[in-house]
């Protein structure tokens, strides 16, 4: 997050009567809206995400008179699709995606790492967010890692997603704020085991559901970026966004999408395999993956990368 890369840099997107930039030197494709793509359903195994998220995108780029900045919140274990979700979210958008000088991406851990440093990373934040808004509207900010995030940080970008019409000049309502969690992992497996034990379907639970105990949970977190936040307080974040633990099913449907992509044939017998060196839980019903689908390709390494 360096200071000097605040610069203008050329940038054209038409988004109905919405225009990115106005440099000299136009450069028509990076800003290009693009459809969000159907890699949802083919890679995410959560209704709840691909109904969510493709219409609160689809919805808030079509909306020309929008009263505030879209924001999301993508909750849920590790390995369960949230880091790609915020990546298919970027390529809807622009062609270069997570490349794009218009997509800015924060690492907790990475960006903000000492907590006695708070309060100039607030205003180092304030000034990368004015400054990038300010050349290209339709800036998108995704910020992994809230569960490491320091409290109280994070509210530092509260006027940015409130509904002004302008600070200082400037509308942030076009912009894209994303946010990317574990908190609220354990919440919203209780609510899945729940269902489960009572033989209801996975694809039976409902956004009402999740939505309201899984903010209260993050809410409360004294682990969680989120924790006393005033973008919840303030009702700032527009969905919570719960990315259910993944079941077998889903481990194997995981390991048949990675080995179809390097342009292998699949072999049924490797694909069991990688997906029983899994460990799931709880202990006694072993039905979610531990880590969702993140060590599958380290696994599949070992099979067909010899």
């Amino acid at each position: 997050m360096e200071e000097g890369s605040i610069a203008p840099s050329p940038c054209w997107c038409h988004l109905q009567s919405f225009s990115c930039g106005l440099a000299v030197n136009l450069f028509a494709g990076d800003c290009e809206l693009w459809s969000v793509k159907s890699s949802f359903t083919v890679r995410i195994f959560s209704h709840l995400v691909s109904r969510v998220v493709v219409r609160a995108v689809r919805g808030f780029l079509s909306n020309a008179q929008a009263k505030k900045p879209l924001a999301l919140s993508l909750h849920g274990w590790t390995g369960t699709g949230k880091n790609f979700v915020s990546r298919i979210i970027a390529e809807s958008i622009y062609k270069r995606g997570l490349k794009s000088n218009y997509v800015h991406q924060f690492v907790a851990t990475l960006h903000f790492p000492h907590a006695h440093s708070i309060n100039l990373y607030k205003d180092q934040l304030q000034s990368w967010i004015r400054g990038n808004v300010s050349i290209c509207p339709r800036s998108i900010f995704i910020f992994d890692e809230m569960d490491k995030m320091h409290a109280g940080l994070i509210d530092a970008i509260k006027p940015f997603l409130d509904y002004y019409e302008l600070l200082d000049g400037v509308s942030y309502r076009q912009a894209i704020f994303i946010f990317l969690s574990n908190a609220g992992a354990e919440k919203i497996t209780e609510v899945a085991l729940d269902f489960w034990r009572n033989g209801k379907a996975r694809e039976d639970i409902q956004l009402t559901d999740m939505q309201n105990a899984l903010s209260v949970s993050v809410f409360n977190n004294r682990n969680s970026g989120f924790w006393h936040s005033t973008l919840i307080d303030r009702n700032l974040i527009d969905y919570f966004v719960p990315f259910l633990p993944l079941e077998y099913k889903h481990v194997k449907m995981c390991v048949r999408v990675e080995i179809e992509s390097r342009g292998y044939a699949v072999d049924e017998d490797i694909l069991s395999r990688v997906a029983d060196e899994m460990t799931y839980f709880p202990r006694e019903e072993r039905i979610y993956s531990d880590k969702g689908c993140k060590t599958v390709d380290a696994k599949l390494d070992y099979y067909y990368d010899l």
